[in-house]
């Protein structure tokens, strides 16, 4: 298994990056008319399936989230499931759903979905609040849609 970076180089502990691993079972195929398409997931011998993460202190696999659902706003990427891990530990929040929307400033903006437990109310200022606190302010969704 490796995490390489954009250059192929393995990055240290703790750094964020596409999970490759190396299979017996590879198979020889190339889409037709897309020889790209094998070179987006084989880097040297090994293979990807879209998992971002990074090894920690201890060389455990920690995986954070998918490649193809990362957010890119203002040039910096964020991953939906480290948001919505954050917004589950909210008391009255059910279930959430965190996702990029078209902006024309940043590319893509971060926005939030949430459901209320039953019985319950919160708002959206509430939830960004609750944020706030506990993540970067650039994580923070610049949306919430509140359901209740």
């Amino acid at each position: 298994m490796r995490i390489p970076d954009q250059d192929g180089k393995v990055l240290p502990p703790g750094e964020i990056g596409q999970i490759y691993v190396r299979h017996h079972a590879l198979p020889d195929f190339t889409y037709i008319n897309r020889p790209q398409a094998r070179q987006a997931i084989e880097r040297d011998g090994l293979v990807t399936l879209g998992d971002i993460g990074y090894l920690d202190d201890d060389g455990f696999l920690q995986i954070c989230d998918r490649k193809a659902d990362m957010i890119i706003s203002g040039g910096v990427n964020v991953y939906p499931a480290e948001i919505e891990s954050v917004l589950l530990t909210m008391p009255d929040i059910d279930d959430c759903a965190v996702l990029g929307i078209p902006h024309t400033e940043f590319g893509e903006a971060i926005a939030a979905a949430v459901q209320s437990h039953p019985g319950t109310r919160i708002d959206a200022a509430a939830v960004e609040a609750f944020l706030r606190e506990r993540i970067a302010n650039y994580k923070v969704p610049r949306i919430v849609d509140v359901h209740q």
